[in-house]
């Protein structure tokens, strides 16, 4: 299993380091934007001393405007780029992250997907990730930029006048506990706001794929009040957020009017030694007030953002450090079988066990089908063995490797499953037999359409195996033509075939049949069904009522089966 502790914190190092001379880059631009942001109010202070002495020299006063234009114009196109490489570089990072992100994905066990709702991991991709990226574009960053500012500004007032150095030094741990204050609040607000953009999220596509149950049972007004409630819960987090927002920039304006006037006063009435200064000189202090503070208003904008980004980010990594498949070993010191089952148990329901000390071997080449009632197991006994969910008790290995902990490339490798229902993805009819793996090029897809027996009709297609795909491209009887396909593209020497001709009428029956005892050959298969008489490949293994019909097992308690080895 991968070591997922403090992964997020791995991935963002991982992605700087990566990035590292964009990083320096943006270091850089920092370090230019503070020095020129820091210069002009000191030309400020020479130039208009230099009209308040008697000798005035015209020349140096205009080099001296000239400069104090100058290092304006160059502070303000250094502070435009500041923002574009913060800009550029939050979002290499966050390409980093959904990149982890996606492979993560990738080792997650069936389990994840049953309790997780698709819509809650989609916003965990969308909406979380870019939060991130906003924790870097007008966030942390921009913070830790404006930190810096503020720690030059005072070094600036330092030099000008120790008394107002003084004054703002007892203002700004007071500031500082203020905004610290906020952020606390703001951080719990944006966890709730979080939480119930997921909720409204899994509730969506959930009604979307219940919409005629809902109907059936006049559960409207039900699902309308929860999707409201998901949306009041969100908008309330929202409000808390927005308010701390709207009354922190007006306490900050308010005080740095005060702290202005305060010291105007003090300039008049106060020590000369510490508040004593030349006209230039308070130009020069009032323009650095004002620049002290206009950090902290930054920064009380940016606490929404870091906020927010650190909601995001503790959902990201709950979901980086859910537990992983483990690696599945296998049993070398001998050649492991197709498939074995031992002592399975399994149940939806506690009370209601499907299988109980189920066992099964199949062996090379061997073709078993799986005959029995709907509703007896035979789907669910097709998903514990393709690794969809883990038995409850019991073994379960697939050419001596555990089928749930099989990493999703290496199934394909395995064993190939062709259902009764085509599964289609966006794309192209060549999408649907890679079903976007690299790994499945021509010299995979053609002999698998040919053992299939639909070359040629792919080959006629308007643009062949690049026509988009849509329904009613192809009949019924070629979808599942198709689908075999699909399963035989890495030639996996196990097929399990679930039903896959329960809705096909004869003639198409035979069609896919005839496909069928090809794509079988010398090739390991089981298959389930409900109808015997078209079963036809092998030995019969009946789940549920005893009937006498060719029954290799016994039923147990509950419907549980013990298999014949």
């Amino acid at each position: 299993m991968h070591d997922t502790r403090n992964s997020l914190k791995r991935i963002i190092l991982s992605a700087i380091s990566t990035h590292r001379w964009l990083a320096l880059s943006l270091l850089a631009v920092i370090i230019l934007s503070l020095t020129l942001g820091i210069l002009p109010p000191l030309v400020l202070q020479r130039a208009i001393d230099s009209l308040t002495a008697e000798a005035i020299n015209p020349k140096g006063l205009l080099l001296l405007g000239l400069l104090y234009f100058t290092l304006t114009a160059f502070s303000g196109l250094a502070d435009a780029a500041r923002e574009s490489f913060i800009t550029y570089f939050g979002q290499a990072v966050t390409k980093h992250i959904r990149s982890a992100m996606a492979d993560k994905l990738t080792r997650l066990p069936a389990s994840y997907f049953i309790k997780h709702e698709g819509g809650s991991t989609a916003s965990l991709f969308v909406n979380d990730v870019d939060t991130i990226e906003d924790l870097f574009d007008s966030g942390i960053i921009s913070m830790a930029a404006d930190a810096f500012r503020l720690i030059s500004i005072m070094a600036a007032v330092f030099y000008l006048s120790r008394g107002l150095f003084l004054l703002l030094l007892m203002a700004l741990p007071c500031l500082f506990l203020l905004t610290r204050a906020f952020q606390k609040r703001m951080l719990t607000a944006q966890i709730e706001n979080r939480r119930a953009v997921a909720g409204t999220n899994e509730i969506i596509p959930e009604t979307a794929a219940n919409i005629r149950t809902i109907h059936l049972f006049s559960c409207e007004d039900f699902m309308e009040k929860r999707y409201g409630a998901s949306i009041i819960s969100s908008f309330k987090a929202q409000e808390k957020t927005n308010f701390y927002d709207s009354i922190y920039s007006p306490i900050i304006i308010t005080t740095s009017a005060l702290i202005i006037a305060l010291m105007a006063i003090l300039s008049v009435t106060g020590s000369a030694d510490l508040f004593g200064m030349t006209a230039g000189t308070a130009a020069a202090l009032i323009a650095y007030v004002g620049k002290i503070f206009s950090p902290l208003e930054s920064m009380g904008m940016e606490i929404e953002n870091i906020q927010s980004a650190m909601a995001g980010a503790h959902r990201i990594r709950e979901f980086m450090e859910e537990e992983e498949m483990k690696p599945a070993a296998m049993d070398k010191t001998k050649s492991p079988l197709p498939l074995e089952i031992h002592h399975l148990s399994f149940a939806y329901e506690k009370d209601r066990p499907l299988f109980k000390d189920f066992s099964l071997t199949l062996h090379a080449g061997e073709k078993l089908t799986i005959a029995g009632r709907t509703g007896s197991g035979k789907s669910t006994l097709f998903k514990l063995i393709s690794g969809l969910y883990p038995p409850d008790k019991g073994t379960i290995t697939v050419f001596g490797r555990n089928p749930y902990t099989l990493p999703p490339e290496k199934r394909r490798e395995i064993f190939g499953i062709v259902s009764q229902s085509f599964p289609m993805v966006e794309g192209t009819v060549k999408d649907q037999l890679t079903l976007g793996d690299d790994r499945v090029t021509m010299d995979k897809i053609t002999p698998a359409l040919q053992m299939a027996g639909l070359y040629e009709t792919c080959m006629n297609l308007p643009q062949k195996l690049d026509t988009p795909f849509h329904e009613g491209l192809f009949s019924q009887g070629e979808l599942q033509l198709l689908a075999i396909a699909r399963a035989m593209v890495f030639s996996p020497p196990l097929l399990l075939l679930d039903e896959m001709n329960a809705h096909l009428d004869s003639l198409t029956e035979k069609k896919v049949l005839s496909a069928l005892e090809r794509v079988s050959s010398e090739r390991t298969v089981l298959s389930i069904s409900h109808r015997l008489e078209i079963s036809g490949l092998g030995r019969i293994l009946w789940i549920g009522p005893k009937s006498g019909r060719g029954s290799e097992g016994s039923e147990g308690d509950g419907g549980a089966l013990s298999g014949a080895n």
